[in-house]
């Protein structure tokens, strides 16, 4: 039980840092130039960006939950197990970001679906 509960912290807390992350860099913008102090003002922005802080907590989170994991269980479960979070991925993308999926996007989404239930059964 306990590694389920930590399975599922493991994707939901590492697609919403993936999202919360997406958010702040579109919220960001590019980084048009490699010289240091545009480097250093854009890191400065960066560090003031909430949603940029938000993604790193849950990331840090999901890092924790993945080490437990992989402590308790086989690590040819706990990674394809994890690739779940292509799934959420998806459709975070889709509802939080505002994202276009396409329909061989969605037949890639299925098949990592099937390929993590193979997973699991066995």
């Amino acid at each position: 039980m306990r590694s389920a509960i930590t399975l599922v912290v493991l994707i939901f807390a590492g697609t919403g840092g993936d999202l919360a992350m997406a958010h702040a860099m579109k919220r960001l913008g590019e980084v048009n130039s490699f010289k240091p102090s545009v480097i250093w003002h854009f890191l400065g922005r960066a560090f003031r960006e909430r949603w940029m802080w938000i993604g790193l907590a849950l990331m840090t989170l999901a890092f924790c939950s993945l080490l437990a994991l992989l402590s308790w269980e086989a690590m040819s479960f706990v990674i394809p197990a994890n690739a779940l979070s292509y799934v959420t991925g998806a459709f975070g993308g889709k509802y939080f970001l505002g994202e276009q999926l396409t329909p061989q996007r969605w037949a890639g989404i299925s098949l990592v679906t099937v390929g993590v239930a193979l997973v699991c059964l066995g």
